[in-house]
């Protein structure tokens, strides 16, 4: 399965959330547009200590990143990668969510449906907020690396 999934290239986001202890997030390459009407995401995750948080927080904010946002979701792909650094660029929303305004954009959201699968947990969500931030290349992950689309 893992393999099968290496070789089928996907968009990269970040998603972030506050957390009891501060800002969390995590780097996610299973987001998919659920519905434009109303508007709904979903995405999945492992369950990690940002992970957890995430699932238990009230909303959260899923970031689209181009190329120009490499480095970040390599910090947060990783358990001790930089994170929510001031030269990464982070600000927070009135709502208390981490948010970096130059994503290619955000999407604020709610859960809807937590669903358990095996060790991950599908999340179904309403999308309450978009921000656009400047176009980018689209930032891909495929066979464990980050690139862009030219790199493919």
């Amino acid at each position: 399965m893992r393999g099968a999934f290496r070789r089928y290239p996907t968009g990269v986001a970040v998603i972030t959330a506050a957390g009891p202890d501060g800002p969390v997030g995590l780097t996610a390459s299973s987001v998919a547009s659920v519905a434009a009407d109303p508007p709904a995401l979903s995405f999945s995750v492992m369950g990690t200590h940002s992970a957890r948080a995430l699932l238990a927080a009230p909303s959260f904010v899923v970031h689209l990143l181009g190329t120009r946002h490499t480095g970040l979701a390599r910090h947060f792909a990783r358990s001790g990668g930089e994170r929510f650094t001031p030269d990464q660029g982070w600000s927070t929303l009135p709502t208390g969510e981490p948010i970096l305004f130059d994503a290619v954009a955000a999407l604020r959201g709610e859960p809807l449906h937590l669903v358990p699968v095996g060790g991950s947990t599908l999340v179904v969500a309403n999308v309450l907020e978009v921000f656009h931030g400047p176009e980018d290349r689209p930032l891909i992950h495929h066979s464990r690396q980050f690139m862009s689309t030219e790199e493919s």
